[in-house]
């Protein structure tokens, strides 16, 4: 009996994605089937900076993707019929990323360099003792000569733009055949395609595909023989650490919203709904939370949770483990922290509907006071909602960053780009700087907010009444 050469692991997080995955498609399905919601989607989809902003989201979102499918590798040299898995927890983005993983130097490494950015003393075969810059073991390491590296990096960075922009073509042709009106001429449809034409912005979304594709081309080949973005202190690459912290940053943006939203719904629904009483409690109990500074519950959350896994380490089978019930620990704390503003929101809201005859006609009709809030409010809501959600999305982002700073994170083990600046913040101070980690950091959190930030003005224009044309 052949073994398999690997064990599916399926980590709290990875199952949540999952189900968020699940209905993010259900409300695909629903908004198809409804007319009103159609409307203000296909209004956001005629937007070409929405759509440009779509195009880099799915690119994280898909090496999201890969890192939440988790598993455990067989043990090299064990027997098939009693198979032995490593502890160690692996995905999918690690597998592909494996050179870049194993690649390992000593410490700190400039991007693209050749040589080691800390002075060692070297002994030479005569006897002699010098300090100098050592070779690093995979970075350039295909090279004889040191001068031969500007060279060799703009050669394979041609190469690969090249091979992109031949990938690019094929896509563009691939899409104007698909795309071209029966009996009509190529160039008609190419210049329908140049001059913007048609509902929906294909030029925009082609030209953001095809820069993405140059850049990940470019990234992807010229790893394999530099660290592109240098190691860390322990000579980890930079690049790959900045690809592993993507699924932390979607987590936290994502599966807070789980727990936010039916915080935020219920309440907010009920205490605008039934008022009186009802109302007091929960306008209490949202008030005292909000007064709460949140780092300090945070921090309380995340202290408990460390003595507790302190304290039972049988509990958790690995390091992987451990830091992914952080992270979700993390995330519902943040959830129940956050859904005061929201819920205020929806109160206020509600309160103005119920007063409007459509809902009164129900009540005189004898429609049951949850059948008015689900089939009633809800919907006439739902555009607050939404666009809280897709704006609250990279505040939460950013939050991961602040709390990691301050020591109240995701697990230190853990890839993240809270981690990596607080990790830079002591680099910032040695001398001579090292700067590169920071500076991943921000371009991969930077370009993840500012799409979200643009792609969330469109939604919020779109469902927003008072902005409607």
């Amino acid at each position: 009996m052949n073994s398999m050469p690997f064990q599916p692991e399926i980590l709290w997080t990875d199952f949540l994605i999952f189900v968020l995955i699940g209905s993010f498609l259900v409300f695909i399905v629903y908004t198809l089937r409804h007319e009103h919601l159609r409307v203000p989607w296909r209004q956001v989809a005629r937007r070409p900076m929405a759509m440009a902003s779509m195009v880099i989201l799915l690119a994280y979102v898909a090496v999201g993707l890969m890192d939440s499918i988790h598993f455990r590798p067989l043990q090299e040299g064990q027997n098939p019929e009693a198979p032995v898995y490593s502890n160690e927890v692996l995905s999918l983005l690690d597998k592909a990323a494996m050179p870049l993983r194993a690649r390992t130097e000593k410490t700190y490494s400039a991007p693209f360099a050749m040589q080691a950015y800390s002075k060692e003393t070297v002994e030479y075969p005569d006897g002699g003792h010098a300090r100098e810059n050592p070779r690093l073991l995979y970075g350039g390491a295909h090279l004889q000569d040191p001068s031969e590296r500007a060279a060799d990096i703009v050669r394979r960075a041609g190469t690969a733009t090249l091979a992109a922009l031949g990938l690019w073509s094929l896509l563009v042709v691939g899409f104007l055949l698909s795309w071209r009106q029966s009996h009509e001429p190529l160039m008609q449809t190419v210049r329908r395609l140049v001059r913007g034409k048609g509902e929906f912005p294909w030029r925009a979304v082609l030209i953001t595909s095809g820069i993405l594709i140059i850049l990940v081309l470019n990234a992807v080949y010229l790893s394999l023989y530099y660290h592109i973005f240098g190691t860390d202190q322990v000579g980890q690459d930079v690049f790959y650490k900045s690809l592993k912290s993507i699924r932390t940053g979607l987590v936290i943006g994502t599966l807070t919203t789980l727990v936010m939203l039916p915080f935020a719904a219920l309440f907010g629904i009920m205490a605008g709904y039934f008022r009186g009483w009802v109302d007091d409690v929960i306008q209490y109990v949202y008030t005292t939370l909000s007064s709460i500074p949140s780092v300090l519950l945070i921090a309380a959350a995340i202290l408990t949770l460390q003595a507790y896994i302190a304290t039972h380490p049988e509990s958790f089978t690995s390091a992987t483990e451990r830091a992914d019930i952080r992270l979700l620990f993390l995330c519902l704390i943040l959830g129940v922290t956050s859904w005061t503003s929201l819920c205020r929101l929806l109160r206020g809201e509600t309160l103005k509907l119920r007063e409007v005859d459509y809902i009164q006609a129900a009540r005189a009709l004898g429609a049951s006071h949850l059948s008015v809030m689900a089939r009633h409010i809800l919907p006439n809501v739902m555009h607050i909602i939404l666009i809280a959600v897709v704006l609250d999305f990279s505040g939460l982002v950013l939050a991961e960053a602040v709390l990691s700073y301050v020591g109240v994170g995701v697990d230190p083990t853990m890839d993240s780009w809270g981690n990596m600046i607080v990790s830079a913040r002591l680099e910032m101070a040695r001398e001579p700087l090292v700067w590169w980690s920071l500076a991943a950091a921000f371009v991969f959190m930077f370009s993840l907010v500012l799409a979200a930030n643009l792609f969330s003005d469109a939604v919020r224009d779109a469902f927003d009444p008072r902005l409607r044309k």
